[in-house]
């Protein structure tokens, strides 16, 4: 009798399967509200201008600095998850993140919000080292491309909901109400995570040094690591690609404005558009980072692709329907590129030390968040929008160097 399943076997998958997309959800669900958090105030800067009678560069100082300690805080959380585990260094920072947004709904004042935005920022450097570290330890390795895909898009998606979520609790409950609203919501999945805690696994590297090899590789997971060939292109890998996202997101509007004559409200839904489709692109490029090792030659097609069409944006006169088109394509390719990001990193990332060189390479966000507005900004002063194009194109090509790291990779 031809045997065709073993019941054993299946029900082992079935388990491993339901286990990986339970931590898949759980993480998404943190990743979610570290997004929804960063553009939570935004949107209430008409109202908070004037209840504390401030300026918008006072209110745009409050995003600077929650996104200035974050950068700070991301490495050293890095260290701690690889010491002491990922799963309860995560929830605790959901936790103490949403305590301040709620406790933000009871501020008397502009100092107040500051002091709980410097809290809130350092809480938000716990889920990039934390979340991939117990992605890379829990996922099976044939869905890990899907789980970063599924951890991008779920960021994606708590800057998408923002907006109309504290316009919407604002109209309805206030905008004190709305933040109180948002914060517990943390606190909650936080407790939601407290209780799946079982399923966020971490291999951390405890290991002992037993001879003179073993002690270079153990100290391989140090600061020494941080600063390797592989890990220092993979930090310019991310500073690169947030200074390009930075300069599309912050100015494209206005480019467009000055380059073809698109107003503002179209300019906003061709931004839009392209947002939209990056959120798109990441789950594509998640199951083609499943069904393949080359990642690097996956980014560096979608990095070649994005600067032709940004720069042909720039060096032709296109309508409005082409530039839908374009910037739908282009948003396509700009987000097949985060899953396969992430498995770079991955694959020259020994085990034991995901925390300390996901945040570090990470930090690489708050690089390129700090370069392109000034960089950009000064380009347009000048009155040359189409260097805005075409300086994002070269961004684009000089990130295709980044991306040839190296070939070795981790020990399983």
């Amino acid at each position: 009798m031809d045997i065709t399943s073993n019941p054993i076997q299946d029900e082992n998958e079935q388990n491993k399967t339901g286990t990986d997309f339970r931590v898949i959800g759980l993480i998404g669900v943190a990743h979610f509200f570290s997004h929804l958090y960063i553009y939570l105030l935004p949107p209430l800067f008409p109202f908070l201008k004037t209840v504390f009678d401030v300026s918008y560069t006072e209110l745009g100082l409050l995003l600077a600095v929650f996104s200035a300690t974050t950068g700070l805080t991301q490495i050293p959380f890095g260290f701690l998850v690889d010491k002491f585990g990922a799963k309860f260094i995560l929830i605790l920072g959901l936790a103490v993140e949403g305590i301040a947004f709620a406790l933000m709904g009871l501020a008397p004042g502009y100092g107040a919000v500051m002091l709980l935005m410097v809290i809130a920022g350092a809480a938000n450097g716990v889920y990039h080292p934390a979340d991939y570290a117990i992605l890379s330890s829990s996922v099976s390795k044939d869905r890990m491309g899907r789980a970063f895909s599924l951890h991008t898009f779920a960021g994606y998606a708590g800057f998408a909901i923002a907006g109309p979520i504290i316009v919407l609790l604002n109209m309805y409950f206030g905008w004190r109400l709305g933040l109180a609203f948002c914060g517990f919501a943390g606190i909650a999945t936080a407790t939601l995570l407290l209780v799946y805690s079982r399923h966020l696994k971490h291999k951390l590297n405890n290991a002992k040094p037993k001879h003179k090899l073993r002690s270079e590789q153990h100290g391989d997971h140090g600061v020494k690591l941080l600063f390797s060939a592989p890990i220092l292109m993979c930090l310019g890998f991310f500073a690169l690609l947030s200074l390009g996202s930075t300069g599309i997101a912050s100015f494209l509007i206005v480019a467009l404005g000055q380059r073809h004559g698109t107003d503002v409200e179209t300019a906003t839904l061709i931004l839009s558009t392209y947002l939209v489709a990056s959120a798109v692109g990441v789950l594509i490029g998640g199951f083609v980072a499943d069904r393949t090792q080359k990642h690097n030659l996956v980014a560096a097609i979608c990095f070649l692709s994005t600067a032709i069409i940004i720069a042909s944006i720039g060096a032709f006169y296109v309508n409005i329907f082409l530039l839908f088109f374009l910037m739908a394509v282009m948003g396509i390719m700009h987000g097949a590129i985060m899953p396969s990001r992430d498995m770079i990193v991955r694959s020259v990332t020994p085990d034991g030390a995901f925390g300390k060189v996901f945040g570090f390479v990470t930090s690489g966000f708050s690089i390129g968040g700090i370069i392109a507005p000034p960089l950009f900004g000064w380009i347009l002063d000048q009155s040359e929008p189409s260097f805005v194009f075409f300086g994002i194109a070269a961004i684009m090509l000089c990130s295709m160097t980044t991306v040839f790291t190296s070939q070795r990779r981790r020990a399983s």
